[in-house]
């Protein structure tokens, strides 16, 4: 976030230089999905063209988050087990209030019984934080003119580290940052698209954890330690990210951006199509059912009289059709006069 100032401070020269060995298998993880997308799309759009670079961020951040998916059912399957034992939790914190360190053995032992982790939900973040700083680096060092990572260096795709670093997007540089252009030449197109994707982030970041709170969370949730930490994470990791946006290139926003996109997109999926028991959502999703199941129930009889219809036509319309047995007359023996029968 503080790279300028953390780089102009020697003291931390070493921790950088740790860090960025750290890193290296990220850089070139990084470097090369963003060379292999940029080949796709530079037939498109030009290969110097900031739309480019735009859309191999955009899809850099599809193949992550697609890649996570296995963790975020994890993710939400945990977060639920954590909000149907809200209610347990609160009698042990009733039972064992007093004791702090009782209270913390019993409420990871109701945890663990239960296939609950209070981790789980962190894991996606925590995963993506180290591809977040790779992207955050190798896109300074574009800024930098240093090539980070294998597929950005000049013997290997030459001019892909300057492409980078002069591609422009609604005239603004993928690798500057609001902090670095400054002031000096009045508010500039980097000020403009910075603020609008840091609103933009916020606002999906906002909307994505109160319809977790809203539609997904039973009332029982929304009460004690769980709905307090809700309610921080709902109104100070926005504001957080708000703040902390305005150090990012305008390539690691458009990353976070569509991140959290892709997050609120995948929340809306799961709550309509598997919301948590005893939740609004759940009552929501009930209601459609039942609709959904009086709806069939009232089409088939209605399918099953056409079809008996059709039916009992058919069979009159083969009797009619059928060719009728002759009929036959039975002739009655003639009597015979006296006379014949003289003779």
């Amino acid at each position: 976030m503080l790279s300028p100032l953390l780089t102009s401070l020697s003291i931390w020269d070493p921790f950088i230089s740790i860090g960025s060995t750290i890193l290296q298998p990220l850089y070139w993880v990084v470097s090369g999905i963003l060379v292999l997308f940029h080949s796709v799309w530079s037939p498109l759009f030009g290969a110097d063209n900031g739309w480019t670079w735009a859309l191999s961020i955009v899809s850099l951040t599809v193949v992550i988050r697609v890649a996570l998916i296995p963790l975020f059912v994890k993710q939400i399957k945990s977060s639920r087990s954590m909000q149907l034992l809200q209610p347990k939790v609160r009698e042990l914190q009733k039972k064992y209030g007093h004791d702090r360190e009782k209270l913390g053995a019993e409420t990871m032992k109701l945890y663990k019984e239960n296939n609950a982790n209070p981790l789980a939900s962190c894991l996606p973040l925590l995963i993506q934080m180290p591809i977040f700083l790779a992207l955050f680096r190798v896109l300074d060092g574009a800024a930098r003119n240093i090539p980070r990572g294998h597929w950005l260096k000049p013997d290997v795709s030459p001019g892909l580290v300057d492409s980078l670093n002069s591609s422009t997007i609604l005239g603004a540089r993928i690798s500057d940052t609001f902090t670095k252009v400054g002031f000096a030449n009045g508010i500039t197109s980097v000020h403009v698209l910075t603020l609008g994707l840091i609103l933009a982030m916020t606002a999906t970041l906002f909307v994505t954890q109160l319809q977790l709170m809203r539609k997904n969370m039973p009332a029982e949730a929304l009460e004690g330690p769980f709905a307090q930490q809700q309610k921080i994470m709902l109104y100070v990791f926005p504001l957080i990210f708000a703040i902390g946006g305005i150090n990012f290139p305008v390539g690691v926003l458009i990353y976070w951006f569509t991140s959290n996109l892709w997050t609120m997109g995948q929340q809306f999926y799961v709550i309509r199509r598997n919301p948590a028991p005893g939740t609004p959502a759940f009552a929501a999703w009930e209601e459609r059912h039942q609709r959904h199941q009086s709806h069939r129930q009232a089409t088939e009889p209605a399918t099953e009289v056409a079809r008996g219809g059709v039916a009992v036509a058919e069979s009159n319309g083969a009797a009619a059709a059928a060719p009728a047995p002759p009929r036959v007359v039975r002739q009655q023996p003639r009597k015979s006069s006296r006379s014949q029968r003289q003779r």
